[in-house]
């Protein structure tokens, strides 16, 4: 395995989405491609993509606003899960949040992910009983 880990470029796009579908991560209510512009016009260099060879098998975007860091759109290629992917990208996201001066990271895994939720309390994140709530500002649909 010859993985190796970038920012995000155009062309990726397509495989992106792909991998998100395939990872079970769309919404209907979340338009990808949206969702990929709209990153790429806010820190495009902590959208990141796992490249083996030429294919893209994993994804993470990152966010920092000062306060703290999020990830999201953490997928791997689904047959690829086991091989490290999810945690090489976990990883360098961290990593590069921690160069911007961001002491503290966090996410958000669906209740009903209990695969998720193993995977991230295996990497040292811990879970916190909180209310998450959302206003949509912009209609994707």
């Amino acid at each position: 395995m010859s993985l190796r880990v970038r920012p995000f470029e155009r062309p990726d796009t397509e495989c992106v989405i792909a991998l998100w579908r395939a990872a079970g991560l769309t919404r209907a209510w979340n338009d990808p491609r949206k969702d990929i512009e709209r990153k790429l016009q806010v820190q495009p260099e902590l959208f990141l993509v796992a490249i083996d060879g030429d294919a893209v098998v994993g994804s993470v975007m990152a966010g920092y606003d000062g306060h703290r860091g999020w990830l999201y759109y953490l997928a791997s290629d689904p047959a690829r899960r086991g091989e490290g992917i999810g945690r090489l990208l976990v990883t360098e996201a961290e990593r590069r949040l921690e160069e911007l001066g961001c002491p503290k990271v966090q996410l958000m895994v669906r209740p009903d992910n209990i695969a998720a939720r193993g995977f991230y309390d295996a990497l040292g994140y811990e879970s916190f009983d909180i209310w998450a709530t959302g206003k949509r500002l912009i209609a994707d649909a």
